[in-house]
């Protein structure tokens, strides 16, 4: 198995449709131990429950950076180490540029990009101590356009910000056995983007897609799971694309 015995964060990751959600099965699947970080306690403890009792799911506010301490505090007591960190927790806002008031850009901005930093400085100590890990910073194909299908320009600085706060970390741990890598989703398919998406919409999209079809979570899950194990062992700084081809450069 390609995580055999590996404890692995995973935040926001309670979303039934979600990428977090979908990372943390497959994980499962590896033998990884999933621990779902998500705002909600019970959402997190029933999402890891139907896992088996192997994995846990905690609360934790990404933004919070006390909170993220405490919870990586508690991964590490249970568990003994923490072997992957995947930095999903995110939210989008579908704004045009002046319609960015103070209030959206700090809650896009800190869920986003803050909430990577906290998670990843709660983190990086314990693998400093263990010589060993790897982080997964989830960012967006809308930080290499320059915006998306429905977040507004705020979300994608913030996601442009992730990639560089991964390239940095990377640069600064990799002495230490530690790798920080990034996936820049394209459109996928979870809740976000249910409601939205129209059939006329979905056509329209398509048409810029050599692939032909929308993304989902599992397709992510995927280049997480790559990430994570083993076959990465010599991959850091790298920003993996995972958009059908919506976006080749």
């Amino acid at each position: 198995m390609l995580l055999s015995n590996k404890v692995c964060v995973i935040t926001g990751a309670a979303s039934q449709r979600g990428i977090g959600r979908a990372t943390a099965r497959l994980f499962a699947l590896h033998g990884g131990r999933a621990i779902i970080l998500d705002l909600d306690a019970d959402q997190a403890a029933r999402a890891a429950a139907e896992l088996g009792e192997a994995h846990r799911g905690f609360a934790c506010d990404v933004t919070d950076r006390r909170a993220c301490a405490a919870v990586i505090d508690r991964v590490v007591s249970e568990f003994g180490r923490v072997d992957v960190l995947v930095n999903n927790a995110g939210i989008t806002q579908p704004l045009k540029f002046m319609e960015i008031a103070p209030e959206n850009y700090d809650a896009v901005l800190d869920v986003n990009l803050r909430g990577t930093l906290y998670m990843s400085q709660a983190t990086l100590p314990h693998m400093r101590d263990q010589r060993s890990g790897s982080i997964i910073c989830m960012s967006s194909v809308s930080a290499q356009r320059g915006g998306g299908i429905f977040g507004g320009p705020h979300y994608s600085a913030a996601k442009a910000g992730v990639l560089g706060l991964a390239k940095a970390m990377a640069r600064e741990f990799g002495p230490d056995g530690i790798r920080v890598n990034s996936i820049t989703p394209g459109l996928i398919q979870t809740d976000i983007t249910g409601g939205k998406l129209t059939d006329d919409l979905r056509k329209e999209i398509l048409k810029g897609i050599p692939m032909n079809r929308l993304g989902d979570a599992e397709d992510v899950a995927r280049a997480c799971l790559f990430l994570a194990s083993d076959l990465s062992s010599y991959t850091t700084g790298a920003v993996i694309d995972v958009n059908g081809g919506m976006l080749i450069h």
